[in-house]
């Protein structure tokens, strides 16, 4: 494993067949399918491991960062940080879910949307699409906003109750929302959308400056504003078992792996509807 960034081969939403095990090793058994995410270890020790938040981890490492990740031929996970892939995703299906999938899990339940209640997704790609079906299984009605004509389309196909331009107005005061775009500009937008009490969570690692909010317009009547910042295992393991019985169903385009460079180009240009996958020899890996 390559101990720094810009030397480890990237890769961090990963499905392969578990080919060797290390000692100690009880989780898997050898053909076992399993699934690397963006979080590949922790320390265990500070203050945030210590209270739960292993997602703030003070010094943590992350697969196709720190270590190794999926565009190499053999990867080395441990295993108390490797999921188990149900089998009702096949490995294209899977891939998307390991970081997608988890984080629009995370954001969901950071956003507080209460039960039966009206959320707003903001920007619609691979982690959008997921919490979506995610918040519909569980009661909700959404209303997306996106700039994306197809991704409009592909929200209306998935039963959403609204989909319009990314700053359109929702039809309905929201109780929540998401933003995934990356655009710092949508974040009074969505907040003014909330209804009193509503809660903005913020889902991407990457965002553009946001404006100067005016307190009485956005914030005032209890509006929340939060981030979402990585994952633990727990809402990992939530997020699997929820997927499951759903079951979700991600809309992926497939990349023959040696096409890596064009699948990243299309996500830079927004030329993917759903989630970018890429396969070698059976195997899935999304492709961001």
């Amino acid at each position: 494993m390559a101990p720094h960034a810009d030397r480890s081969i990237p890769g961090h939403e990963v499905v392969g067949e578990v080919i060797a095990l290390g000692r100690g090793c009880a989780k898997f058994r050898l053909g076992d399918r399993a699934g690397a995410a963006w979080l590949a270890s922790t320390c265990g020790s500070c203050r945030f491991c210590l209270r739960g938040a292993e997602n703030l981890c003070l010094s943590p490492r992350f697969n196709g960062w720190d270590f190794n990740g999926g565009y190499a031929e053999f990867m080395t996970v441990a295993e108390d940080y490797a999921y188990r892939i149900p089998d009702v995703f096949s490995d294209q299906q899977a891939a998307p879910l390991l970081c997608a999938g988890i984080i629009g899990y995370r954001a969901l339940r950071r956003a507080e949307l209460p039960p039966g209640g009206r959320l707003g997704i903001y920007g619609f790609g691979g982690s959008a699409h997921l919490t979506a079906q995610m918040a519909m299984f569980e009661g909700a009605s959404v209303y997306v906003m996106t700039r994306s004509e197809a991704a409009q389309r592909l929200a209306l196909r998935l039963g959403v109750t609204f989909a319009g331009g990314a700053e359109a107005p929702p039809p309905e005061r929201l109780d929540a929302a998401i933003l995934f775009a990356p655009a710092g500009n949508l974040v009074p937008v969505a907040l003014q959308a909330l209804d009193r009490g509503g809660t903005l969570a913020v889902a991407g690692i990457h965002l553009s400056d946001i404006p100067v909010l005016n307190y009485e317009k956005d914030l005032f009547q209890e509006r929340q504003l939060r981030s979402v910042t990585a994952n633990t295992r727990v809402d990992g393991q939530e997020f699997f078992d929820l997927a499951q019985k759903i079951p979700l169903r991600p809309t992926t385009v497939p990349y023959p792996l040696e096409e890596a460079d064009h699948a990243l180009e299309d996500l830079s240009r927004d030329r993917v509807t759903g989630a970018a996958v890429l396969i070698a020899e059976g195997s899935a890996h999304y492709g961001s």
